[in-house]
């Protein structure tokens, strides 16, 4: 199970990006913060190639879609269009 309560680390990707869309590592008190920040205020092109650290576990942008997709998600979620996500739950996809 895991613990959405947990100091989280976010990780930019590496390279790739103009200057003025990079990320930042960002460090958050709650793992549910941090995922809640990735998807619903990363673009795609953020996200992609981020990754998220939790307990020395590290999640991918596929990963972390689903843990904010997931039932034991403990924050309420923002309408997020389907199309705007980078991440689909399909077929295919890392699963946890």
């Amino acid at each position: 199970m895991f613990d959405y309560s947990a100091d989280a680390e976010l990780f930019p990707r590496r390279s790739g990006l103009k200057a003025r869309n990079k990320l930042v590592y960002r460090r958050f008190s709650r793992a549910a913060d941090a995922i809640a920040f990735a998807i619903e205020t990363l673009t795609p092109d953020m996200l992609h190639g981020a990754y998220l650290e939790v307990n020395e576990e590290r999640f991918d942008a596929s990963q972390i879609r689903l843990l904010y997709d997931d039932a034991n998600f403990p924050l309420p979620r923002k309408a997020i269009p389907v199309n705007a996500s980078p991440i689909s739950s399909g077929p295919g996809n890392a699963t946890l």
